[in-house]
């Protein structure tokens, strides 16, 4: 590395952010770059691991000393060409990942771990402004056409792997426009949408072809598509989420977190937030914000901290934030070693900015107002008895602890449970696993429908960003190899640190 001793000469230091009080007047990123020299510092305390653990905690394998180095020594070029040989899209897992590559770092082991995600970001947009990034259109079409069902992460990922292999790629999305959760579930304070429009417009330029308002199974026909493309692409996401099922469900005020973050990202966008689409394809009737009203976030995930710094924004009297689960712990435990992935308390942005968070709550009851509207949440305490692995296995409800606060916002963030399931997919025919997720192989990505491939959430339960780009790529090295008999993508058997090792 350039700088050997840097991991003992500088401590992690994470760049500025707008103040708190500054950031909620608006729906803008707040997290401010680095000096050229703080870039410097953090970079150089990368340590020449002998065995770098932060390849195998990243789920694309970035080849990350590696482009530290380039960046300690302001090899700008080189850094670039590093992180893109086995990221697609470093702009979005720079913004918007949990980094689970820091949490495998070898300096983590007893000092504060590299601020390896920061750094990635600064590499892609350095990047850009320096012109590196360009359109990469393929010398030779191979004839072939594929359809991609869905612009999230993964179905980008996968429509530029195979745009750039040579492939005619189109990717139907049912909103009217790509990215997916990037565009429509992630709040612009983490990831404004011009990011979004700056990747399309290149994946464009290379030649693929976005189809939006394409409602695959409502208006656009499953058979054409099995008809007319060499093969098909399912890589929709997890869709469907997980309900609470109570007493009180059918009042007013009582709404699932992704059309309440659907409508903010269509404000901020300055478009018309209706018509849009419940999980079951019925029209959404009702504008939902916050301002005014004391919020209750059930749910305890990422999805739920973006409702909390949406409600914020808004104006909410107050914002309240549930979990079932006990509070994790704030460090690593036994159970917990490095350089696995561990389960302690995380405050995320929107936590600092403003929200009262609780633990082992259960909510038992939705209370009405008499003219059919929420009004208020019947919740218990529970007590939580542990597994010998320090596991959370059964609870009981606290006697005594049972009681009313007052809510007029109920925003369910529990999580998804699948792909939803009515429409493209039962026409479709595909088998499902046991956790109804679309089926297909864990490394060759086929479903029971031989031209058919599944990627990303739908085929492996909600995940991480970065795992949906890693499932887009490795899917589209299959899919290539199933139409052309090998393939020269990238993939995780052949990678540049498979090569290395």
């Amino acid at each position: 590395m350039g700088n050997p001793t840097g991991f003992l000469e500088f401590s992690r230091e994470l760049p500025d952010k707008r103040p708190v009080r500054q950031r909620l007047r608006d729906f803008k990123e707040f997290i401010q770059p680095y000096s050229e020299e703080k870039l410097n510092q953090q970079a150089s305390r990368c340590m020449n691991c002998g065995i770098p653990f932060c390849h195998n905690g990243c789920p694309l394998g970035n080849v990350i000393p590696e482009f530290n180095d380039a960046v300690y020594r302001k090899s700008w070029k080189e850094a670039y060409e590093i992180l893109t040989s086995t990221n697609n899209f470093p702009e979005f897992t720079g913004r918007i990942c949990p980094a689970p590559c820091e949490t495998a770092c070898v300096l983590g082991i007893n000092q504060p771990a590299v601020v390896i995600e920061e750094i990635e970001k600064h590499i892609i947009e350095i990047a850009f402004e320096k012109g590196f990034v360009k359109a990469r259109r393929p010398g030779v079409r191979s004839g072939k056409k594929i359809a991609i069902v869905g612009s999230g992460p993964a179905g980008l990922a996968a429509a530029a792997q195979l745009n750039y292999a040579g492939h005619s790629v189109t990717v139907f999305e049912r909103d009217d426009l790509p990215g997916g959760l990037l565009r429509y579930g992630i709040p612009d304070f983490k990831l404004e949408k011009w990011v979004i429009d700056r990747r399309v417009k290149l994946l464009e330029e290379e030649g693929v072809v976005f189809k939006c308002n394409s409602h695959v199974g409502v208006n656009i026909s499953l058979n054409d598509l099995l008809r007319e493309y060499s093969a098909l692409v399912l890589s929709g996401g997890s869709m469907d989420p997980r309900d609470l099922d109570i007493p009180g469900r059918e009042l007013k005020g009582i709404h699932f977190a992704m059309p309440f973050l659907k409508q903010q990202n269509k404000r901020v966008a300055g478009r018309d937030i209706f018509p849009d689409s419940n999980i079951e394809g019925n029209i959404y009737p009702e504008e939902l914000k916050a301002a005014g009203k004391n919020v209750v976030v059930i749910g305890g995930g990422d999805t739920g901290s973006d409702c909390v710094g949406t409600s914020n924004r808004q104006g909410a009297i107050s914002v309240t934030q549930f979990e079932l689960l006990p509070k994790p712990p704030g460090e690593r435990t036994p159970f917990m070693p490095w350089p696995s992935y561990p389960m302690t308390l995380k405050t995320s942005s929107s936590h600092e900015e403003g929200c009262e968070r609780d633990w082992a709550i259960a909510t038992k009851e939705f209370i009405a107002d008499g003219k059919g509207h929420l009004k208020g949440l019947k919740i218990v305490n529970l007590e939580w008895k542990f597994t010998e692995e320090g596991r959370p296995a059964q609870f009981v409800e606290v006697p005594g602890t049972e009681r009313v606060i007052p809510c007029e916002l109920a925003l369910l963030a529990m999580g998804f449970l699948h792909p939803l399931q009515k429409g493209m997919i039962s026409e479709l025919g595909v088998d499902l696993d046991e956790r109804g997720n679309v089926k297909a192989g864990e490394r060759s990505f086929q479903t029971s429908i031989s031209k058919v491939f599944s990627c990303g959430d739908m085929r492996r339960g909600q995940s991480l960003v970065v795992w949906a780009i890693s499932e887009g790529r490795e899917c589209a090295h299959k899919v290539d190899e199933f139409l052309m008999g090998n393939s020269f993508l990238e993939s995780k058997d052949n990678s540049l640190l498979s090569k290395a090792v």
